[in-house]
């Protein structure tokens, strides 16, 4: 589902003359791909249009109605009126707020020698443009076709089959609360492996015993992690995911998803978990808040896992969020089943109790509006 990037209401798949677009019914805003604004407003607007966009290496734009990310911002006169437009280099896709793109009247007819063809009479600049948005084309069904992540550094985490964002986009401000707390969670876990059957047994979350010290074994037990990979694990997703959710929400509400979502995961854990003496640990009840707020975000960025044989033939496969999303929920409500029968050491109630945060927190924030956050100098991935 596109959502308009002025008010995050559904777009309207609109049949018109010239090819589909996506209309917004609430403000009048209109997305438009480049086959169909060519087909409508003429070749050399589109081809201005693209050349001043792929000139552009600032992202300051509205959020692309298909991928969410921001769009390219283009300022021009076409046909006698003044225009500030938005371009997804990466959908190819235009954006006109209400009004916009009704004022550019249609193209006047094309004016032809004989022998000429539509591309002679082009401009040096719109050719120039032209051939580039083909290698861009060429280049993008070569990526589908043989998809890389975009640094090789990534290849690590999926030998050990974690998956990977294939694009990642620069952030626009530092992940202070992502980084602080994930530098706290690796300070305590690792000071509680040189006791840690005593210090889970002391600060762990065991059912029969919630409410020892008052409760607080709802929050330490968030830190605790009960060995290597388990602390691994936990901090690549909550660094890979929680950098982005909290580029968007800013520190304090991302914090607030975080520990609600982990709060309400451990009630759930206690209310249905049939082993109350056994003790829960773990950060992932509000990781869980984290990757289905980012699912519901990004629904479209691009996620790979690194297809293995043996050591001997490797192969990247890519999907959507909102796909690797909905697997990953039908596998721990699977694993809340067996949880419930018994026969389940992971606690994917929890994983439940705060994805339903992340769900719920999504849709009270999705159109809040944040402050600007400031640009960092260097992305920070």
């Amino acid at each position: 589902m596109f959502t308009c990037p002025n008010c995050g209401t559904a777009l309207t798949r609109t049949p018109g003359p010239k090819g589909l677009f996506w209309n917004c019914d609430q403000c009048g805003g209109r997305a438009v791909g480049v086959p169909v604004l060519r087909a409508a407003i003429g070749n050399d607007r589109v081809s201005a249009i693209w050349s001043r966009a792929i000139n552009t290496t600032k992202n300051d734009g509205k959020s692309c109605p298909i991928c969410l990310r921001a769009m390219v911002h283009v300022a021009m006169g076409l046909a006698g009126q003044m225009l500030e437009i938005d371009v997804c280099k990466r959908c190819e896709f235009v954006w006109f707020d209400a009004a916009e793109y009704e004022a550019i009247p249609p193209p006047p007819p094309p004016r032809r020698e004989p022998g000429e063809t539509d591309e002679k009479e082009l401009p040096q600049g719109a050719r120039e443009a032209l051939a580039i948005y083909k290698v861009q084309q060429m280049a993008k069904q070569a990526q589908e076709e043989d998809p890389e992540p975009d640094a090789s550094w990534k290849a690590v985490p999926a030998l050990f089959g974690l998956p990977v964002e294939m694009d990642s986009d620069p952030l626009t401000r530092i992940p202070m609360a992502t980084l602080s707390l994930s530098l706290v969670i690796t300070a305590v876990s690792i000071w509680a492996f040189f006791d840690l059957e005593n210090v889970v047994q002391n600060f762990g979350l065991i059912p029969d015993h919630a409410w020892r010290y008052g409760g607080l074994t709802f929050l330490t037990s968030f830190f605790l992690h009960g060995g290597i990979f388990h602390l691994v694990s936990n901090l690549y997703f909550l660094i890979i995911f929680g950098v982005h959710v909290e580029n968007y929400l800013g520190s304090k509400r991302w914090l607030l998803l975080v520990f609600l979502a982990a709060i309400v995961g451990d009630f759930l854990h206690v209310a249905a978990d049939p082993r109350g003496d056994v003790p829960c640990i773990g950060a992932s009840g509000g990781i869980s808040g984290l990757i289905a707020f980012y699912a519901f975000k990004f629904p479209h960025a691009k996620l790979g896992i690194l297809f293995r044989y043996y050591y001997v033939y490797f192969k990247w496969l890519q999907f959507p969020a909102w796909c690797a999303f909905l697997l990953w929920l039908l596998l721990q409500c699977f694993g809340a089943y067996e949880q419930v029968a018994g026969f389940n050491g992971v606690s994917s109630l929890a994983h439940l109790g705060g994805t339903a945060v992340g769900v719920a927190l999504w849709f009270l924030w999705r159109k809040v509006e944040l402050e600007p956050a400031p640009v960092v100098s260097t992305p920070v991935r």
